[in-house]
Order: C-alpha cells, then structure tokens, then sequence
C-alpha cells in the first residue's frame, strides 16, 4: 500500500472546491449576456466593448472574460492594440439563448434556485428532508407546491426542463422503438420538448401532455403552438385524478422525485390504465447496480435530497417497482448520456 505521498490530494481537493466557483463564472457570463453578444456581434470584441455593451464594470468583466477564457468557453486573439475575445463553438450551441440547444434557461435556474436549496445541505443530510422551508420560507411537505411557488418560479423550472430534452429527449426516445405505440401519454410532460421530440421521431403518433392545470396554461401559452396538432393536453393531478386509456405512458425525470411508495401508488395506477399490449417508458439517470457512479447521476440524488422526496435508483430498482405494479416484460436501454430508458410492458 503506498503512502499519502503517492496521492496528489492538493490537486483533487482544490479541483473539487473550486467546482462552485467555476459553474458561478459559467452561469454569471450566460446571466449578463455574454455569450450572446458575441453571437450577435458577428466579431471579436474588446473587453471594453463588451463591459460597455453589458453595462458593466471594465475591471470585473475584464476578469469574468479571462475565467472563461481559461475554462475554454470563450477563445482570445491578442493583437497589438488589445486582446479580442469570441465564442468557443461550445458557447455558441449550448450558452447562446437563440441556439436550438441552448441551456441557458436550465443554467439559470440552478444559478437562482438550486444553489439556494444547496447552501443547507447539510441540514439535508442531517434531515433526511428538502430544504425549500430554510431556502425560500415556504413549506416543504409539498414539493411541487414549493418548487412553483409563483408564476415566475414555474415558467424558469419548465424553461430549464425544455432545455435539457433539447439535448437529451432524441436520445431516450430512440433507446427503443416506440412506433407500434400511437397514443402516447406524458404524464408530467410540463413546457412539451419531450412531446415534441417524440411526435417528430414518431410522426404516426399523438401525445397528451398531462399535468397540473397550471402548467398546463403555461405549456398553451408559452411552449407548444396550436399549429402542433399531434400534440394535445389534459390537466389534472396524477396522483388524485384518474389516468386516462392510452397505448403508452412516458414518466420522464418523475419517479425521482418520489419515494418508493408513491412510484408504487403511481405506477399501479397507470398499470390499471394502460391497454393490454401497452407500456411505461421511464427516463432516468440510473445509478450502476453496486451505486458506486455515474458521479453525475449520484449529484442528481443529491439534489433530489434537497429539493423532493425522491432519489435516483438503479436499473434493477426500477424494474422492481414496475414488476410490483404488474408490468413485465422489462427492457433497460443505457444512453451513454445523462439519462436512460426503461421499458416495461402490460
């Protein structure tokens, strides 16, 4: 066994604590408008010129432009007269709010919600319980209740949704051919990119968006165009209101948020609901078998410490859970990317 020596500690350790401030210069150039003054100026800009053009201080943006400079979000050209600055393809596809895959809306949302849950993580740990009561003074017994805690809340949570099935959606959609499924249901199916996703890799299929009356204005209003008529809605509460009849039920990022009994309370419910020859599709960020990664995925469990009553589970956790409710025939597709697919069938 080799000695401390062996082990470059300093390195992990100040890697590791420096996390908070580098994702803190990411979110605060994609806040101010970085990013997307670059895009829109067609060039490479000064410093100057781009403190000039945000409102803000020479010296702070100064610093802000050379952090991303050196997390590679942002390039520099040094001439003789000054250093010029440009988007990294990177910045230009996912931190630019006009990009088709931008995660800009799901980045502020973490900047302006999450990190405040996350300051009482401990309190977390210690609690076994979220922390929206420490964080934003209201109640923590209803999750969702606090997590659209006002009109502005719910639309930047639905916006941040929408952001990562630009990126995500096509990949868990496609892990397994969903075409013999026509009548598709999304329970929880909030701002509709995943709805849309699906009636685009699918276009025989029609997809309801069930969820909160609330969210479902906002989906009407702000998300979906009435010219998307593969796409319908239904308002109601999954847990206290009946589940309609449909061929194929989508669970994306909701039995997360749940503990085990209420997954079984939902899933024996959509169980009942589901035509003979049907299926659930759940999409989730799975944990290895042994829970020893993917890191990212053992991250997310945190945060649903803090923010839900739920946790990520492994691939054979899941499968419990929908045999419990009676489905079977259980297939597992890994994506390779942030979230995978389970299919089970009625």
């Amino acid at each position: 066994m080799g000695s401390t020596e062996d082990l470059d500690y300093p390195q992990i350790i100040v890697q590791y604590s420096n996390g908070f401030l580098i994702s803190k210069v990411m979110f605060t150039a994609c806040e101010l408008g970085v990013f997307d003054l670059l895009l829109e100026s067609g060039k490479p800009l000064s410093s100057d010129a781009i403190a000039a053009g945000l409102g803000a201080s020479t010296m702070g943006m100064k610093r802000l432009l050379d952090a991303c400079v050196g997390l590679k979000l942002l390039a520099v050209e040094m001439t003789q007269k000054e250093a010029l600055y440009r988007n990294t393809e990177i910045s230009n596809v996912y931190l630019t709010k006009s990009s088709p895959k931008s995660q800009y809306h799901i980045m502020m949302y973490y900047s302006n919600t999450v990190y405040l849950c996350w300051q009482y993580l401990a309190d977390a740990v210690r609690e076994g319980r979220n922390q929206y009561e420490r964080a934003f003074g209201v109640s923590s017994k209803d999750p969702f209740g606090a997590m659209y805690r006002s009109d502005e809340e719910m639309l930047k949570f639905m916006a941040g949704q929408n952001s990562v099935w630009s990126i995500c959606g096509r990949d868990v959609l496609a892990a397994f051919d969903l075409s013999p499924f026509t009548q598709i249901y999304d329970l929880g199916g909030g701002g509709g990119a995943l709805a849309q996703e699906c009636v685009s890799l699918y276009p025989n299929s029609t997809v309801t968006i069930y969820d909160l009356p609330k969210v479902v204005q906002v989906a009407k209003e702000q998300f979906v165009s009435p010219e998307e008529r593969q796409i319908t809605f239904h308002e109601g509460d999954f847990f206290n209101d009946s589940i309609p009849e449909a061929e194929l039920y989508i669970l994306s990022k909701i039995l997360h948020d749940w503990d085990d009994d209420k997954c079984k309370q939902l899933l024996a419910k959509v169980y009942k609901a589901c035509k003979p020859g049907g299926g659930v599709l759940l999409v989730e960020s799975l944990l290895n078998e042994d829970k020893s990664g993917p890191v990212e995925t053992q991250l997310y469990s945190m945060n649903m410490l803090v923010q839900t009553e739920g946790k990520e589970r492994t691939a054979a956790e899941y499968s419990k859970l929908l045999e419990a409710a009676g489905f079977g025939v259980i297939q597992v597709k890994r994506t390779g990317k942030l979230y995978d697919a389970v299919l089970g069938r009625k």
